[in-house]
C-alpha cells in the first residue's frame, strides 16, 4: 500500500501502514482538511473520515476538559475500537493530525508506537522547516 500524496507531508503514512493488519490512514487538518491519505481510500471516503476524525477530537477535548472541570484540555490520542477494529488518532503540535485504521488482529500497542513515532517525525519536520524572510532571517 502507498499513500496518496495531497500535500507534501504525506511520506509520514508509509511506516504506519508497515504495521501488520493496518488498513489505512489519514493526514488531516485539525480544521478536517484531509492532506494525504492511503490507497484502500477514494478520495471521497478520505475527506469523510477527516472531517469526522476533526469532530471527534473537539468532542473529545471538550469531555476531557469537562472532566477535569478545566476551561480546555489537549488530547494526547483517541483510540475508537469497534466490531470492525480500531481507530487512532494522534494529533500533532502544529495543527495536523493522524488518524490509522486497523482490523481487529492489529496489536494497538504497536500501532500507537508508529503513530506517536511519525507524529514526533513530522514535527521535526515542520521545525526544521521554519520560514524566513527574504533577507534570511527568520519572518515575524
Amino acid at each position: 500500500m502507498t499513500s496518496r500524496d495531497a500535500g507534501e507531508t504525506a511520506w509520514v503514512l508509509e511506516p504506519v501502514l508497515q504495521v501488520p493488519h493496518v488498513l489505512a490512514a489519514v493526514l488531516l487538518t485539525r480544521d478536517g482538511l484531509a492532506t494525504g491519505y492511503t490507497d484502500a481510500l477514494s478520495q471521497a471516503t478520505a475527506e469523510r473520515v477527516a472531517a469526522i476524525t476533526s469532530t471527534v477530537q473537539g468532542a473529545c477535548r471538550a469531555a476531557a476538559a469537562a472532566f477535569a472541570d478545566r476551561d480546555r484540555a489537549e488530547v494526547r490520542q483517541v483510540v475508537i475500537e469497534s466490531d470492525h477494529g480500531y481507530v487512532l488518532i494522534v494529533p500533532t503540535d502544529h495543527g495536523t493530525c493522524v488518524a490509522a485504521y486497523g482490523d481487529p488482529e492489529v496489536r494497538l500497542d504497536l500501532l500507537a508506537h508508529r503513530v506517536h513515532s511519525q507524529v514526533a517525525r513530522l514535527g521535526e519536520k515542520a521545525m526544521a522547516a521554519s520560514p524566513r524572510g527574504s533577507d534570511g532571517g527568520a519572518s515575524a
